[in-house]
């Protein structure tokens, strides 16, 4: 058995690794030892600040897509106050539930998808100002 420190995301995790291989029914040959806090949440990296919104009710900085999937809920509502890194919206991409963040402190100017629609990458799913 070899023990190996991993950082995933942040997250620092203790495994250890059995050396050899038994046969196809064996178990799997690393396994999560100790983490310092909870297992991670799969969560959506911060959609990156797009400064390109037409003039009128849509902010300044759209919040998109980052990988094709569905709209589970609506965390937030136009004309709220949101932190950097506050949940907006939950995105369903390959059966995880991803958490979409406000980039940055600021205003939800719009929200433009409701749950139940379907995304593709780099939709604007909000703006903010």
């Amino acid at each position: 058995m070899k023990n190996y420190t991993i950082t995933v995301n942040g997250n620092v995790y203790e495994v250890t690794v059995e050396e050899g291989f038994t046969g196809a029914a064996s178990a799997p040959a690393a396994a999560p030892k100790a983490a310092p806090k909870a297992a991670p949440k799969a969560a959506a990296p911060a959609p990156a600040a797009a400064p390109a919104a037409p003039a009128g009710a849509a902010g300044a900085v759209a919040v998109t897509a980052p990988m094709p999937g569905k709209i589970l809920g609506v965390k937030a509502s136009a004309g709220q106050a949101v932190k950097k890194g506050q949940v907006i919206l939950v995105l369903e991409a390959m059966k995880m539930e991803n958490e979409i963040v406000a980039p940055q402190d600021g205003t939800i100017a719009t929200i433009n998808v409701a749950a139940g629609d379907s995304v593709e990458p780099g939709a604007t799913l909000a703006t903010m100002n």
